[in-house]
């Protein structure tokens, strides 16, 4: 069975955020580790190259495949910032619905800015998503 390639490592969350060329994006992913720390009670660990995560969790799909996962992630892309969270958290729908600008995938959240959402609302996102993800993997 292939290994996962986005495994928890010791790279640094400071120089790697350092590295985001556009300015107002890296202030935003800061303000994210600050926004997600207090949230999470976590520390920030880089998965992979590109991935900030905080805390953990093992899972274990149908299909037998296993593996480790931050709770919570971020990654500042090209085009946005994509928020790892939970595909079906407690009320996902209606916060998304009062959370600003964004576009989602399964279990992503795009946002382009912070400025385009309502922080409070991610702040209930994420704490509702780490409280879905605990009660499938305790």
């Amino acid at each position: 069975m292939a290994q996962n390639k986005t495994t928890e490592n010791g790279l640094s969350v400071h120089d790697f955020l350092n590295t985001v060329p556009d300015e107002n994006k890296r202030s935003d992913c800061f303000n994210l580790l600050g926004i997600i720390g207090e949230i999470t009670g976590f520390t920030a660990k880089m998965w992979g190259t590109a991935i900030v995560g905080f805390g953990s969790y093992h899972y274990k799909y149908e299909s037998g495949r296993t593996g480790n996962a931050p709770l919570v992630g971020f990654s500042p892309r090209k085009d946005a910032i994509v928020l790892y969270l939970s595909s079906d958290f407690n009320n996902r729908e209606e916060l998304l619905a009062k959370f600003g600008k964004h576009k989602t995938g399964k279990a992503c959240v795009y946002i382009k800015k912070l400025s385009d959402i309502d922080v409070e609302v991610l702040k209930e996102m994420i704490t509702n998503s780490v409280a879905k993800i605990n009660s499938l993997y305790p």
